[in-house]
């Protein structure tokens, strides 16, 4: 079988990866263009390209793929070099870019789509984020026949994952990334000899995970601690959770909900402080913040970060702005 592959992040990579352990012909790579990243801005190639080049395969960068649209000479182009590749399939993870009817259309077998939630349960683009700041039990992988809409094609393979406790986006995603590239490889095998059926989506239980802002990123105190401690988990390692501290910006990497034990303490109030962690009033319980980070510093345990910034019961976070 012959797969041309589109996609852009680190999750995309491992699938990309499992694809060509498993011995597909993997004759064209579409990923995002470079971009600026770092502290000096300087143009990047995505997760995808690297891999991709290090290993021999051809890779496109177009900027869009309509037709008609701005970037119509790279759709074109685009177009030219997947009629030329003689695809089965076109893989998909994490791309970035709407596929057009052309694309959708193109390959024998279609577009198949690794997607990071179990659907109809968030659809969009940040489904691994929102799981956990919702505090969903279960998560998983779902390879998904693409159609024009968003997340909305027919499910081809689904396998589930426990959410647990001190899950991070960032552990989450390491999991279900090798889960999406062993599930694509199975899906992709069982299509080569007919066994692959697709089951439409339930009409029921549709939720839509929107792209994360930086602006959700400032910890609002007099919120329940169990929804502070998802989000700061949700936001780890992007775009991170943020509070004000004696007028400096910290960033909380990892918190757990914790039992109120000062009644009286107010939203953003430091009850204590030690090697365990910094325990900090919320709204409803509290929370234990065991990873922190001052600015231009280095992400440190709570026991670390009190070397340098000693806190003490009574000291106060902001309630929200940052």
């Amino acid at each position: 079988m012959r797969l041309a592959f589109a996609g852009t992040p680190e999750f995309a990579r491992v699938a990309l990866a499992s694809l060509h352990a498993a011995g597909f012909d993997i004759p064209l790579v579409l990923t995002q263009p470079d971009r600026p990243a770092g502290r000096g801005q300087q143009l990047q190639p995505s997760a995808v390209k690297a891999w991709s080049v290090a290993h021999g395969l051809p890779v496109i960068q177009p900027q869009g793929l309509r037709l008609d649209g701005r970037y119509a000479e790279d759709a074109s182009a685009a177009r030219v070099a997947l009629q030329a590749a003689r695809v089965d399939a076109l893989v998909v993870a994490a791309y970035g870019l709407i596929l057009p009817e052309w694309v959708l259309t193109l390959p024998v077998l279609g577009c198949l789509n690794i997607h990071a939630s179990l659907l109809p349960r968030w659809r969009g683009a940040a489904p691994i984020h929102r799981a956990i700041e919702a505090g969903d039990a279960r998560t998983g992988i779902t390879v998904m026949q693409m159609d024009a809409g968003l997340d909305t094609g027919a499910m081809l393979l689904t396998e589930s994952i426990e959410i647990a406790n001190d899950d991070t986006t960032g552990s989450l995603h390491d999991r279900l990334a090798a889960l999406g590239g062993r599930l694509i490889v199975d899906a992709l095998e069982q299509a080569a000899c007919g066994g692959l059926h697709a089951a439409v989506q339930p009409t029921y239980g549709v939720t839509y995970a929107k792209k994360v802002e930086k602006t959700e990123a400032a910890v609002d105190w007099r919120l329940n601690a169990d929804v502070i401690a998802r989000r700061i988990r949700a936001f780890n390692p992007a775009p991170g959770a943020v509070a004000r501290l004696r007028g400096e910006v910290v960033k909380l990497w990892h918190a757990r909900a914790v039992p109120m034990v000062r009644p009286a303490a107010t939203p953003g109030e430091v009850i204590s402080a030690s090697g365990e962690g910094v325990v900090v009033a919320c709204g409803s319980g509290a929370v234990c913040l065991s990873e922190l980070q001052r600015p231009g510093g280095k992400r440190l345990s709570a026991a670390q970060f009190l070397q340098g910034q000693p806190l003490q019961m009574g000291d106060r976070f902001d309630l929200g702005e940052t």
